[in-house]
């Protein structure tokens, strides 16, 4: 197999998005059975940032799969061991978003808003990082990027952890203080943000 050949990696990125997408899909469908504080009641700029990341994403990871000529233009040569690296990046991606929503439980929630019965998660992976589930996510489209050879999806990787670090973590945790305060504040003391604290 040469670094010609997209059809293998195409498939491992159609795998590796698939599966994360599915178990992320479970958790969530299984958290809004309990509770579900819908998109519309966060503000209009929030729900507008969002989708001027989430929409070009999707569309970008969708049209590799099913027509990748039409993405061709943003591919970027790289050795084919980095592709495979991009393979392991992935894998490796799919058991901790797996740690990461079981351990959030019905905690999950597609806003920055807290649910009425929010419970402060502080196990698992919770217990060094604060935000596991962004730090997954971008270690998956890190991965996927590479997979696909692909210098676009690395941009828009980038802009994901620049956006999240500047915009939806600081409101999030906000939301956070607001619900728990003092106990909040003394687990941001002790866990990173995105990487445990050294």
């Amino acid at each position: 197999m040469t670094n010609s050949d997209p059809h293998v990696f195409r498939w491992l990125f159609l795998l590796l998005l698939s599966l994360n997408l599915g178990i992320s899909g479970y958790y969530r469908w299984r958290a809004r059975s309990e509770e579900m504080i819908p998109r519309s009641a966060e503000t209009g700029p929030l729900k507008l940032t969002r989708a001027t990341f989430a929409i070009p994403g999707m569309l970008l990871l969708l049209t590799y799969v099913i027509y990748p000529p039409l993405v061709a233009w943003s591919s970027l040569a790289v050795p084919l061991w980095a592709r495979w690296l991009g393979v392991l990046v992935g894998l490796s991606a799919t058991p901790l978003n797996l740690w990461v929503l079981n351990s959030l439980g019905k905690n999950v929630s597609e806003t920055v808003l807290t649910k009425s019965n929010h419970k402060l998660i502080t196990g698992g992976p919770y217990r060094w990082v604060r935000h596991p589930l962004y730090a997954s996510s971008f270690t998956l489209l890190g991965g996927l990027s590479l997979v696909a050879a692909n210098w676009l999806m690395a941009v828009l990787a980038v802009g994901a952890v620049a956006l999240f670090s500047v915009v939806i973590i600081p409101l999030e945790e906000n939301e956070l203080l607001k619900k728990f305060g003092d106990r909040y504040r003394d687990y941001q003391r002790t866990t990173g943000r995105l990487l445990p604290r050294t």
